[in-house]
């Protein structure tokens, strides 16, 4: 993946134009969660790339708790408020990465002004509010729609999850796969009992929510120990519930990177996920993964029981990732880098306002459409390649 739309990037380079990138996100700090990491390592490469990036989030604004979700706060931002914060940028493309208050009246903006702008798919929206809240899913979807097709792309992580949201009508689907930090996250000596527990060690790392059916892995026979790193909403119920599990609050940096480096197994067990960023980490730490085979695992580790195990059957694939190669997780790992992740977000965005033209596009839409449910063993796990 690391050449990428090299020859975008040098032709747009050659105009000698600059590029100012305005994102838009509901997402910020001091959430922790895929979306603001997936954002800041894209920042970080864009300004590599000499592409200057201004962000909108509830920074910026007064806001309030998401009611049943108090960690996410919600921005209270009039029209004129954003517009002024989108202007003063003087913005040469804008993205708008989330639907919330912000997205949605940065989408307005847009339209009244007839800017083209790029969206992207992080969160299976539709499902966790109505995992929440009493509304059908299908006027969540519409939402979802109308949302997302006013812009000129959307941007998702897997083929899967184009497939998924192209039978729901969404269109102008980009593929922006995710990378990792590979120097960050990465095999490290085992300890005979680590966090002074039995091996094996069977780890997830994540928001302890709702959303992420953590009792599907809780309740689990397993031997060893079962280890949750991260911190969320449900954590003081789940600590109730499961004592012989560890919880260990939240963990950043080196020190999460110690974590994941003395699991045994990785273990995923959402189904709403629409990419698995933790997968990747465990993956370049040398933890084989387990999981059930949804999007997001399927995409990444596909059937490669060299790396992991997915099975309807959490439990099986636990014990089966007992026997996967740590040497070889690391080695699928090594395939994500965000500076090509990043490479195909900044052409998607250059791409949905006119200024290239993708050439990537038919191949993602037929492998959208034609992805088979399950990979067939022996076929290359990894990242879809977004080149000729």
């Amino acid at each position: 993946m690391s050449d990428v739309g090299s020859d975008e990037s040098r032709a747009v380079s050659r105009l000698g134009v600059a590029e100012r990138l305005v994102i838009v996100s509901d997402a910020w700090h001091p959430q922790v969660n895929g979306v603001v990491r997936s954002i800041e390592n894209t920042n970080r490469e864009l300004a590599t790339m000499g592409i200057e990036v201004a962000m909108v989030t509830p920074q910026g604004f007064h806001s309030i708790p998401c009611p049943t979700y108090p960690e996410i706060r919600l921005s209270i931002a009039n029209y004129r408020r954003v517009a002024r914060e989108i202007e003063k940028h003087m913005p040469s493309y804008v993205h708008i990465a989330t639907e919330g208050p912000l997205g949605l009246t940065a989408r307005r903006w847009c339209l009244r002004n007839r800017m083209p702008f790029s969206t992207s798919y992080h969160t299976r929206f539709p499902e966790y509010v109505s995992a929440r809240l009493p509304v059908p899913k299908s006027w969540l979807y519409a939402f979802v729609r109308w949302f997302h097709n006013s812009g000129a792309g959307c941007m998702v992580a897997t083929p899967s999850l184009a497939r998924e949201l192209s039978e729901k009508g969404i269109r102008n689907l980009m593929p922006w796969s995710r990378g990792i930090d590979a120097n960050q996250f990465r095999p490290m000596p085992l300890e005979e009992a680590p966090f002074g527990l039995p091996r094996p060690i069977f780890m997830t790392v994540g928001r302890v929510a709702l959303e992420k059916n953590l009792p599907a892995f809780l309740d689990l026979n397993l031997p060893g120990t079962k280890v949750v790193v991260g911190d969320g909403p449900a954590r003081a119920e789940l600590e109730k519930r499961y004592p012989n599990v560890r919880f260990t609050g939240l963990k950043v940096g080196e020190e999460l990177a110690g974590a994941y480096a003395q699991a045994d197994v990785f273990v995923f067990p959402s189904l709403t996920d629409t990419f698995g960023n933790t997968i990747l980490e465990a993956l370049a730490s040398g933890v084989p993964v387990a999981a059930y085979p949804v999007t997001g695992p399927l995409d990444i580790i596909g059937e490669d029981n060299e790396v992991g195990a997915l099975d309807n059957e959490l439990r099986t694939a636990c014990l089966a990732a007992l026997s996967a190669s740590r040497e070889k997780a690391r080695d699928l790992a090594l395939q994500y880098s965000w500076e090509a992740a990043t490479t195909q977000f900044i052409n998607n965005i250059r791409a949905a306002n006119g200024v290239i033209t993708p050439k990537w596009k038919k191949a993602w839409q037929f492998a959208a459409k034609s992805l088979p449910r399950t990979k067939k063993p022996g076929e290359t796990a990894g990242p879809i390649s977004s080149g000729t």
